[in-house]
């Protein structure tokens, strides 16, 4: 809703002018704003924090505008600088929403205390509840998963089922992996913990290790071009870093693998990237519009279809170029425990000396 806190010059000329001839300022204004376009006041706006590519969130944002007329300032930068950012500035933050792609990092936001609870039908009706904190205080906003990507020409596919197979010295200098500071390796390696146990991981890590070599990647999307030229056989990424690659180059030669669904593997591995409303925002209205939007089957098909994620709203399908959600399993570690599985993550990462 548009408010005004003072008319034009232009209008006040007119209202002296109408009240000399008999018209009332009131029945003019009435008028006047009615025909006058709507002037956009401070309060018409929110500022977001994301932690996700510009590339992958600005037209859904942009889509945001032009429906409701609410502009958006957008700050885009590392989840992790981000959290660290937001909690610095407490109540004087000027974010009124954040949004990343890692729910760890959400719960870890929740936990220090930055978002604020939401009681919202629409967001229990669209999005089921292992999806979102507890408290809702969190909401996920599309799925991902943990893929193996190869390249079609040197890898088969029965040669690969599960993610601890690229730990096989048969790999060595074929596989390309995330770099230690990424998020998504972070959440990984947290699940394959909370399943195996620290000392298969720990084989894994440093069979993994061993097999990349110097291929360590700060971009998923540099591993998948990696793949698809024939540097390396195998990468880990997130599923739509490939089928966004096939999208712009068909006959790439590659294929994935949705990893661990033989009898006692894990499942395949999800997060979601997600969205908070910070607890100190005077547009509490404004943000709340922004989550029905994303949350809504308008919203989540342009996840879809703009960035191949896997949409969390069960009446939504995702692409058909995706292997179908029904098709295969994840794993069961619940999502809002990826915050508090993160710090032994990290130290046995460390300890394992990857790069």
């Amino acid at each position: 809703m548009h408010t005004f806190s003072r008319c034009s010059p232009r209008a006040t000329a007119i209202a002296s002018q109408l009240k000399f001839l008999g018209v009332s300022v009131a029945g003019f204004l009435t008028v006047f704003w009615l025909i006058m376009p709507p002037i956009a006041s401070a309060a018409d706006k929110l500022t977001v924090y994301s932690g996700r590519a510009e590339r992958l969130i600005k037209p859904v944002l942009d889509a945001f505008t032009a429906k409701t007329g609410i502009q958006i300032e957008l700050l885009s930068s590392g989840t992790t600088e981000l959290v660290n950012r937001m909690k610095a500035e407490g109540d004087r933050s000027p974010a009124d929403v954040f949004i990343t792609n890692d729910a760890g990092s959400l719960e870890m936001a929740r936990a220090a205390g930055l978002f604020r609870p939401l009681n919202m039908r629409e967001v229990e009706r669209a999005i089921p509840p292992q999806f979102r904190a507890s408290d809702n205080s969190w909401i996920g906003l599309s799925g991902r998963f943990w893929i193996i990507v190869y390249n079609t020409t040197m890898v088969k596919p029965d040669q690969i089922t599960s993610l601890l197979d690229l730990a096989d010295p048969k790999w060595k200098g074929k596989i390309a992996i995330p770099n230690a500071g990424s998020e998504y390796l972070q959440a990984g390696v947290s699940v394959i913990r909370a399943s195996l146990g620290d000392d298969q991981t720990k084989k894994f890590l440093e069979g993994l290790r061993d097999n990349a070599g110097a291929q360590v990647y700060q971009k998923s999307s540099q591993i998948v071009d990696a793949v698809a030229k024939g540097q390396v056989a195998m990468g880990i990424v997130n599923h739509y870093y490939v089928y966004r690659h096939l999208a712009a180059q068909p006959t790439a030669p590659l294929a994935v693998v949705m990893p661990d669904q033989q009898e006692g593997g894990i499942g395949a591995i999800m997060n979601v990237a997600g969205i908070g409303i910070l607890k100190h925002t005077p547009r509490v209205e404004n943000a709340k519009l922004l989550v029905e939007f994303l949350v809504a089957q308008a919203g989540q098909k342009m996840f879809a279809d703009l960035d191949k994620e896997y949409p969390l709203h069960p009446e939504v399908k995702a692409d058909p170029a995706l292997t179908e959600r029904k098709r295969f399993r994840a794993a069961l570690v619940p999502l809002a425990r990826l915050a508090e599985l993160r710090e032994p993550t990290l130290l046995l990462i460390e300890q394992v000396g990857m790069r």
